[in-house]
């Protein structure tokens, strides 16, 4: 390829190397100039341009990044359209992308022309999801080049899709333990399973005894997987339950694993069928060294004491919420894959006590003859949020009553009295799995208006590191806020009467401040005193 630059009578049909723009002329990288283009370039007073222009033995940027996608796109991959010398790899089904390493690596070690990067392997992808980019660095890159990427690209990566397999779980009591506790980690594991495409199948109880657990695993048939989760965590290889699982045949394969949390997770086999032993700590909504277990065992890609053993490199988890990946500008996804604008949903909390405000539930006190909470839902139903899901608690029936008419689906929080926690997880785990982000609003604060939501939710963009959306006064945060779905998981986690305020410290860098113009963003009536102001 020859490169440099030349007066503009040598320009015509060679590649214009940078982008142009002058006096209302603009000519954009990559254009292969014309004779119309060399005398508007002559019109501007531009006299040289810096050009390329491709020899015998040259592959265009576009036409070698498009080769090197469609050889190394292996199963379960989409190819973007190539520009500027890009194509992407989009995952076409929810699955774990498989990489071969050491031959990426290799082949990135053949010439700097040619780069191929890509996601973490193993890491879980869902459709539309981009997995790797094909960049051509220069405006082409010789054929020799290309041809020895070529030689080493073939199956390069792929997605392993999700089946539909199905779990059987054993769980452990103790004097004391409480059935709630049980309930919730049936649902939680439930939910689990089913985001990878499986279903939880049977469930048994028994005591927190070797022979109990034995004759328990004893009843797993007709599962692909069984997972045991102790009420005591197990300790040793010759704890209670990977002494149950050899007491009935089975083989313990490896113990504990380098990932916090996950340490003492345990993986065995009974015959064909994996076995699970969880520590208690999988009973949290929050990314577990078990859910890089079972994802594996549900994509059915090979797991073993090695696999487990080499996944020290990133494993500690703690307090790390997993993002999605940014928006891609360049190589655009194929028809049938166009972006779209944030889809934002809407949950209200509306199940407290209203213990500052004495016997009155301030939810259903009267502001200009209408509930302060049907002020609150009537906002949030004018503005461009979708869904509206409305989380009761006390006095539930009547709190329904005050919003009737309204466009909303109500949820009820049984766990409403110990605290605002309980009721955000409720919320979250009602919103349809289709959306970006939720706006959490406050059913205690009547003066947000339609207008505010809308500011926050056109200010969100989960790709561009605007991923909660904060209102402002004054320089001072308020509510609403607006959270990505990315932190759903991590919100509700939380424990106690606290909201998700500190999640905003801890992901500063995702943080946007939209100022908001007036102080409705802090004023929330909780006492009596405040009430009178809008009497």
């Amino acid at each position: 390829m020859k490169f440099g630059a030349v007066a503009l009578d040598q320009a015509v049909g060679a590649i214009l190397v940078h982008g142009m723009r002058r006096d209302g002329l603009t000519l954009k990288k990559g254009r292969v100039l014309n004779g119309d283009d060399i005398a508007r370039l002559r019109a501007a007073g531009v006299d040289s341009v810096t050009v390329a222009r491709l020899q015998p033995g040259d592959v265009a940027e576009d036409q070698a990044a498009g080769r090197l996608a469609e050889v190394a796109a292996g199963a379960n991959l989409s190819l973007g359209k190539p520009f500027t010398g890009r194509c992407n790899l989009f995952a076409e089904a929810r699955g774990l992308a498989l990489i071969d390493r050491a031959r990426l690596d290799q082949v990135n070690r053949v010439d700097e022309a040619v780069t191929i990067a890509t996601i973490e392997p193993f890491a879980a992808v869902e459709p539309g999801d981009l997995v790797a980019t094909i960049k051509i660095i220069p405006l082409a890159v010789a054929d020799t080049v290309l041809d020895t990427c070529m030689a080493n690209v073939s199956g390069l990566l792929h997605v392993a899709a999700y089946g539909a397999k199905t779990a059987g779980l054993i769980q452990t009591t103790l004097p004391g333990t409480k059935k709630r506790l049980l309930d919730k980690a049936v649902e939680g594991l439930g939910r689990r399973l089913a985001g990878l495409g499986g279903t939880l199948g049977p469930e048994l109880r028994c005591n927190h005894h070797e022979e109990a657990v034995a004759a328990a695993l004893g009843e797993m048939t007709d599962v692909d997987l069984i997972l045991v989760l102790g009420a005591s965590a197990t300790v040793d290889r010759r704890d209670v339950v990977p002494a149950a699982i050899e007491r009935v045949g089975g083989t313990v394969e490896h113990f504990g694993m380098p990932v916090d949390p996950g340490n003492l997770t345990l993986l065995a086999r009974l015959g064909n069928v994996p076995v699970i032993g969880l520590p208690g700590s999988a009973r949290s909504p929050r990314i577990h060294g078990f859910d890089w277990l079972l994802r594996r065992i549900m994509a059915d890609v090979g797991v073993g004491r090695d696999h487990i053993m080499s996944m020290g490199a990133g494993g500690l988890l703690k307090e790390i919420t997993q993002r999605p990946l940014p928006r891609v500008e360049a190589s655009p996804r194929m028809p049938g894959h166009e972006s779209h604008a944030p889809r934002v949903a809407a949950v209200v909390l509306a199940a407290g006590q209203s213990r500052r405000m004495g016997s009155t539930n301030k939810l259903l006190s009267e502001i200009d003859g209408t509930p302060m909470v049907a002020h609150v839902v009537a906002a949030v139903g004018a503005s461009h949020a979708g869904q509206v899901i409305v989380v009761t608690g006390h006095q539930a029936e009547a709190v329904r009553d005050a919003l009737a008419g309204h466009r909303v689906q109500f949820v009820h929080n049984p766990e409403f009295d110990i605290g605002l926690s309980t009721s955000l997880a409720v919320g979250l785990a009602a919103l349809p799995g289709d959306i970006d982000g939720a706006v959490v609003c406050l059913g205690d604060m009547p003066k947000i208006g339609p207008a505010l939501i809308d500011r926050l939710i056109d200010a969100f963009d989960p790709d561009n590191r605007r991923a909660i959306c904060v209102p402002t006064h004054q320089g001072k945060r308020g509510n609403p806020v607006l959270w990505a779905t990315r932190f759903f998981a991590e919100m509700q986690g939380l424990e106690g009467d606290v909201g998700a305020r500190h999640l905003i410290g801890e992901h500063s860098d995702m943080v946007h401040e939209v100022d908001c113009g007036d102080d409705a963003v802090l004023i929330d009536v909780d006492t009596p005193e405040a009430l009178a102001k809008f009497s």
